[in-house]
């Protein structure tokens, strides 16, 4: 069986010197390999195909059958890499916390020890009858986190 290792490796060295990035790979029993690939800029389609051929080539179908898809990790996805991160700071996230708790908020910041969000709040302030809208920002270390999405709002 072919291993996501090796995939990872070989896309990994075809990549070198772009700002393409590997995101994800996955390898089922039947053979079937799925790699996900995320750039500092935009992931075009020409840049999914080359990457397929290069490592199509490297792969031999004679000693192993297999099914490859080379593919952009989408808006919307979970963000599974710091440099995906990096790459929306001030832009609206979806975090999903291990506790069950929901947030939306700004992405302000990414540590290696986690992110710095900010999201509004109805807190009670002092003097105050009613509870006021407040702008909280807090940090999350990445064991707190379950996922973290990248959030379009269409309205």
């Amino acid at each position: 069986m072919i291993e996501a290792k090796r995939v990872i490796e070989i896309a990994e060295k075809h990549l070198e010197g772009s700002d393409l990035f590997v995101v994800e790979c996955k390898v089922s029993p039947m053979g079937e390999i799925e790699l996900l690939i995320d750039s500092d800029t935009a992931v075009k389609l020409e840049d999914c195909a080359a990457l397929n051929r290069a490592i199509e080539e490297e792969l031999d179908r004679e000693v192993e059958d297999f099914a490859l898809m080379v593919a952009s990790a989408g808006i919307g996805s979970e963000l599974k890499q710091i440099r995906q991160y990096r790459k929306i700071v001030g832009r609206s996230v979806e975090v999903l916390l291990n506790d069950g708790i929901k947030l939306l908020a700004k992405l302000d910041e990414v540590t290696d020890d986690g992110i710095v969000i900010s999201y509004e709040e109805k807190q009670l302030v002092e003097g105050k009858k009613r509870k006021q809208t407040v702008l909280v920002s807090k940090s999350y270390a990445w064991a707190e986190i379950k996922y973290t999405k990248e959030y379009l709002d269409f309205k």
